[in-house]
């Protein structure tokens, strides 16, 4: 039986580290595997599993696989992976800067071969365990990765200094063959860079780590006694509630799991999952979010959804497998990539010769012209350019209600040049309100006593809207008593007063012996007489116009496509200034529209129904409705938490535009990087120290300028 499997591991510092493990895990026979060398994750399908085989192949592949944990523990690993490197980083910065610095101070036993021998000796070793290891593992593997390049360099100063040392200890030439501060200053700056990349790196990824964080609650398990009074139990750790169990949350705590109130009231904060920053009032059988915050009041609530099933750990899992999802300008660069690390050891080689042969330079100057080739070319600036970008603009629309469902969404989405609108649920947001009624010999007051008495007791979506309107008005008599109520689905309903009055409320099916207008949605009647029509509409979506004028300021075309009546398209499309509308269509036929306009460009559908499902799943970027249902839901690749407001959508776009912007910045720097960087060393004008230095400096360019999409002015 297939089943998908996530691991953690550490030890992955570049793109071609995670495909050494896919590589193995392509041979073990996994499938859709997703491995992110940033954050660690691998996931993958895998019919046959044994973690503790897998685990040790990935072990001998220089990799370690983290034991599991609870979800609230996630983030002491990845502080204790920081702590390895920066210890690492210390010792041999000790060790070097002394060998280092001996071109400098005037201390004569600093200049002492065996001195610098013996300083440099530590740093190897340390450098050869780090880096070498997951080298060998990678050529072995047939992808060689970085740290090959890092190998190479580091032992290629190494062996000569100390061959240089043995031929000709004792001799004036002796200075000519120690490049010890070399071998040790190469590996001591690509870890400073690896710590600088770590460190940018856990910024990068810092939405997913404050969504896990809410996670950390405790909750208090009461039960009731005899007398109906409830006691606590014990407070427990939220990963030890139960589906069933009874849990008391105070003003200011926050709900540990998804539930329903059972006692009590208050004024619950749910901001963080639906962006709506007016508190929601819950009263008995309320729907409770888990993490959210209950401002105001107490309350006895029942767990219905616990652990993976909760929505935040929804949330969290769509969150981090998005940030999986490779956009296609990745695979340019994992492409480069994997043929990057062969290339440059072809250009080393070529410079080595080239100096020494045919420019008749000294063996030690061919040396380190190549050896600066080798540490120079690091490709992990253009591994790093995608994801890290890809993570931060996921994390961003996250904290903003937004689930954008990989970086491949994103890249789509950026690039739409057509938005189609379901009408109902999306522009409208599924509720009415009365636009005109037409009166016959009554007064107004009256009709709406009468409508407000008989829907009440009606479940119908019209009626709910007309109770919840009227409800509001302060001048409704509220003196008409019904005796009698009856509802006939598809008709309308009927009641009785205290006098033996009949008055009924419904459809055209209902009122068409009184009159022969069937442009009404609801005819009064009272003993057979009509009394008054009534004109409703759809209230439109909250900033639903502004979204439509700020997408039509980027030149995206946009299409009303609802199976709904055509004269409310066409009133709701001239409100909001939208052209194209196609009206009363059928989910086939909204999916042959979809291919027609996906013709001119790549096309992105707005729905929230199950008769949107076929076209949100076809059209280039399905968005769904955080209301909608759960088909809907699962069959879009961008779902904006929010109900009610439109303007997610926009900053849906403005994010995705400005995080592909983002990426596009990012290879380019990294790809010009190597194309002027290597022929300079090459040439011989710059020593492996500095460059070195320059390869840690990419890399936190490149993460640098994808964290400043956090503090960019997108809106």
């Amino acid at each position: 039986m297939e089943k998908r499997i996530s691991i953690d591991i550490e030890g992955m510092t570049c793109i071609n580290c995670a495909r050494s493990i896919e590589k193995y895990l392509e041979k073990k026979g996994a499938e859709e595997i997703k491995v992110d060398f940033l954050s660690g994750d691998a996931n993958f399908i895998m019919t046959s599993y044994n973690r503790k085989e897998v685990a040790q192949e990935i072990e001998n592949l220089g990799y370690h696989v983290k034991e599991q944990t609870h979800a609230h523990h996630g983030h002491s690993h990845s502080h204790e992976g920081d702590s390895k490197i920066e210890k690492l980083f210390l010792v041999c910065l000790i060790f070097t800067l002394p060998l280092f610095l001996h071109m400098f101070l005037p201390f004569d036993w600093l200049h002492h071969a065996w001195v610098q021998m013996v300083l440099c000796l530590p740093v190897f070793f340390l450098g050869m365990k780090h880096f070498g290891k997951s080298a060998w593992s990678s050529v072995k593997s047939g992808t060689p990765n970085m740290d090959v390049l890092i190998s190479i360099g580091a032992t290629s100063a190494f062996i000569y200094s100390l061959s240089g040392m043995f031929l000709f200890y004792g001799t004036p030439e002796l200075h000519n063959y120690l490049y010890f501060e070399t071998s040790a200053t190469i590996i001591t700056l690509v870890l400073l860079g690896n710590v600088l990349e770590h460190r940018s790196v856990k910024q990068t990824t810092s939405a997913l780590g404050e969504l896990k964080k809410l996670q950390q609650s405790r909750a208090k398990k009461v039960k009731q006694n005899a007398e109906g009074q409830w006691a606590l139990m014990a407070e427990v750790p939220y990963e030890d509630i139960l589906v069933g169990d009874q849990i008391q949350v105070n003003t200011g705590d926050r709900i540990p799991v998804d539930g329903v109130l059972e006692w009590g009231s208050g004024l619950v904060d749910e901001s963080m999952i639906s962006g709506e920053s007016m508190p929601l009032e819950k009263r008995m059988n309320s729907t409770l979010i888990g993490w959210t915050i209950l401002l105001n009041g107490n309350l006895i609530m029942k767990a219905t959804l616990i652990g993976k099933d909760t929505l935040l750990s929804k949330i969290i899992d769509m969150v981090k497998n998005a940030q999986h999802a490779k956009p296609e300008i990745q695979k340019i660069g994992d492409k480069v990539s994997a043929i990057f690390v062969p290339v440059v050891l072809g250009i080393s080689a070529l410079s080595f010769m080239i100096s020494f042969f045919i420019l008749n330079k000294a063996i030690s100057t061919c040396l380190m012209n190549s050896i600066a080739v080798l540490v120079i070319s690091c490709p992990c600036a253009m591994g790093l350019a995608t994801p890290t970008a890809v993570m931060v603009g996921i994390g961003l629309a996250a904290r903003k209600g937004i689930l954008i469902k990989g970086g491949d969404t994103l890249e789509a989405f950026a690039q739409v040049k057509t938005i189609v609108f379901d009408k109902t649920g999306t522009l409208t947001n599924g509720k009415f309100k009365i636009k005109s009624i037409k009166l016959f010999g009554c007064q107004i007051e009256e009709i709406h006593e009468v409508l407000f008495q008989l829907e009440k007791h009606s479940s119908h979506p019209i009626a709910k809207s007309i109770v919840e309107e009227l409800g509001k008005e302060v001048n409704l008599p509220k003196a008409l008593q019904f005796v009698e109520i009856h509802e006939e689905k598809g008709m309308g309903i009927q009641g009785k007063d205290g006098n033996g009055n009949l008055y009924e409320a419904g459809s055209y099916l209902m009122g068409a012996q009184y009159t022969d207008d069937t442009s009404g949605n609801l005819y009064v009647m009272k003993n057979k007489e009509l009394k008054a029509i009534v004109y409703m509409e759809d209230e439109i979506t909250q900033n639903a116009y502004e979204t439509i004028q700020q997408l039509k300021s980027l030149n995206i075309h946009t299409v009303l496509l609802s199976g709904d009546r055509e004269d409310r398209c066409m009133e709701v499309a001239k409100i909001l200034g939208i052209e194209e509308v196609y009206a009363q269509k059928l989910p086939a036929e909204k999916l042959e529209i979809l291919k027609k306009i996906s013709q001119n460009g790549r096309v992105a559908m707005v729905g929230d129904g199950i008769n949107d499902a076929p076209a949100l799943s076809a059209a280039d970027v399905g968005i769904s409705m955080g209301n909608a249902t759960e088909i809907a839901i699962q069959s879009a690749k961008i779902i904006l938490l929010k109900p009610d407001d439109l303007s997610s959508l926009y900053k849906a776009l403005q994010y995705s535009k400005h995080t592909l912007i983002t990426i596009r910045q990012n290879l380019f720097w990294a790809l010009i990087y190597n194309v002027v960087a290597i022929p300079i060393a090459a040439a011989g004008f710059l020593n492996p120290m500095l460059a070195a230095f320059s390869m840690a400096f990419s890399d936190v360019v490149v993460v640098g300028n994808s964290l400043r999409l956090k503090v960019k002015n997108i809106f």
